[in-house]
């Protein structure tokens, strides 16, 4: 496999973004295509994993950068997964913000997305005697 760099995402390519978005089936992004447009334009920071000139893998951030950051989207094409892209690109992101007081992210509640954020010093909300609420439209 050719080597992948870690570079921010300067210019948001429409179709290489759908592309990650419906590899891993999130149907609420790419099914939106304007508000996925306007959610990366209104991100504070945005890293892609290129092989070549092929995107293949993303981590946007949201918040103010000082007080909290909210890691919202981090996704690796298929075949490019268990690769150690994500963590590097998570890397990035907290070595970027590594003076901010709270870094938050919502996933998946499963063995591999707990055991891969855990490994990476996150620690589950209830586990120190906090809770996360929701609302959605």
């Amino acid at each position: 496999m050719e080597q992948v760099c870690i570079l921010p995402y300067m210019q948001y390519d429409e179709m290489e973004i759908l592309n990650l978005y419906k590899s891993a089936g999130w149907s609420n992004y790419y099914e939106r295509p304007e508000m996925l447009r306007n959610s990366f334009a209104n991100s504070l920071c945005t890293f892609g994993a290129y092989c070549g000139d092929r995107l293949v893998g993303i981590i946007r951030v949201v918040g103010d950068g000082h007080s909290i950051i909210y890691i919202q989207d981090l996704l690796i094409l298929p075949e490019y997964q268990h690769t150690k892209i994500g963590t590097r690109l998570l890397s990035a992101i907290l070595e970027k913000f590594k003076n901010v007081y709270q870094k938050i992210l919502v996933t998946d509640r499963t063995e591999k997305t707990v055991s891969f954020y855990e490994s990476l010093g996150f620690t589950e909300l209830t586990e120190i005697g906090c809770v996360a609420f929701l609302l959605r439209n």
